[in-house]
């Protein structure tokens, strides 16, 4: 991972706004015309990336243009899944009936990918082959040359994500599934990394299933869980270098109460076992802003890089630069040394084709006041 001694650099977390005629074409699955979709997917992509640059970010990526959502798209890559999920809505979502029926409206017409209807496991998962994740590689490889950046990456999700969320129909045990899981996402994990790309392995499972799958059950259930996953991410890793991994930890994208949320103290043990240089966590939204003071008693592994989350995903106000700085130095000066900060956004923007909370334009201008209140943090912590 690039870092900097003189300024703090800015990326983001992974999903950007999807045109709607490729929420169109990627809600249609296997009906889509192909053909379309690829020039759309290219298309996308090219604009994706020119509208990160200018928004002033320095590690970017391709929006996810090519996938129906972060993680559901492996289930045209590998074997074993089929039929629908009955996924369990998270705590606060039953709590807060008004709420869930807001929540459940905030999507656009095109908006056919669900998250909570996601195909399960019914026979053995593996991977079927490299060419799609190929093509997606080649696509955004192709268009980064032309473009002044300093570095790209590309995401794949955990395999205790799928696990949670794309039911288990087939192994004994979720362990089993988890490590089935890890096996063939391994296969994405090194096709990105061997391109030279920086690998963004996608975990709301580490935190958000608390409040998901394991909801009303002891903690050291879900701890049990969380340890599994990462031991599973971990042996998927083993031959990857550290310093090209990123991991992505949040406690779900939507904006809700978030009242059943683990503290970050509670999945810190777990989530310093990376195998990832990078960590990238929420530090911006209501609930979880206040958690950088566990980096004044916790001490990032050696070498890693926090990647704070400094831009809420969730609410259509735009931060102003000021307060994006002010996060930074704060997170900065509780891990004491902003060299070893990146400033990010806490999740992506659009994690499922055509579930958007935050308005096309707004996005763009959220991201322009992230570029500057790094710029404006460098100010003062490299004065």
């Amino acid at each position: 991972m690039q870092t900097s001694n003189d300024r703090i650099l800015t990326t983001h977390a992974g999903s950007l706004p999807r045109p709607s005629d490729l929420r169109r074409l990627l809600s249609e699955g296997d009906a889509a015309d192909m053909a379309e979709l690829s020039a759309i997917v290219e298309s996308a992509t090219a604009d994706a990336l020119d509208k990160q640059i200018k928004a002033g970010l320095d590690v970017v990526n391709d929006g996810e243009m090519g996938r129906e959502s972060f993680f559901t798209y492996v289930s045209y890559r590998m074997t074993g899944f089929g039929g629908h999920s009955n996924r369990r809505l998270m705590a606060d979502m039953t709590m807060y009936e008004g709420y869930r029926k807001k929540l459940l409206g905030m999507t656009t017409e095109e908006h056919r990918v669900s998250l909570m209807k996601a195909p399960k496991a019914v026979g053995d998962v593996s991977y079927r082959d490299t060419a799609a994740i190929d093509q997606e590689i080649a696509r955004l490889k192709a268009q980064l040359p032309e473009r002044k950046l300093v570095e790209a990456f590309m995401t794949a999700p955990s395999p205790g994500i799928i696990a949670a969320a794309m039911q288990n129909d087939h192994y004994p045990n979720i362990e089993s599934y988890i490590d089935a899981l890890a096996t063939a996402l391994s296969v994405e994990y090194h096709a990105i990394v061997d391109a030279g790309l920086l690998l963004q392995i996608d975990a709301p499972d580490l935190a958000m299933e608390r409040h998901a799958l394991f909801q009303g059950q002891p903690v050291e259930a879900f701890l049990a869980f969380a340890n599994c996953v990462m031991a599973a991410i971990n042996t998927a890793l083993a031959d990857i270098p550290r310093d090209r991994v990123r991991l992505h930890v949040c406690w779900g994208n939507y904006e809700g109460p978030h009242v059943f949320d683990v503290p970050l103290e509670d999945i810190w043990p777990t989530i310093a076992q990376a195998r990832a240089q990078g960590l990238l966590l929420s530090m911006a939204n209501p609930r979880h802003a206040h958690e950088y003071h566990c980096f004044e008693e916790f001490d990032l592994p050696d070498e890693g890089i926090l990647i704070a989350g400094v831009i809420d995903t969730t609410t259509n106000y735009v931060e102003h630069p000021r307060t994006v700085a002010d996060r930074i130095c704060r997170i900065a000066g509780a891990v004491g040394d902003p060299s070893r900060i990146i400033a990010g956004t806490d999740c992506g923007f659009e994690t499922a084709a055509g579930f958007v909370a935050v308005e096309e334009q707004i996005t763009w201008d959220k991201l322009e006041a992230l570029a500057e209140g790094a710029a404006l943090a460098s100010q003062t912590l490299y004065r």
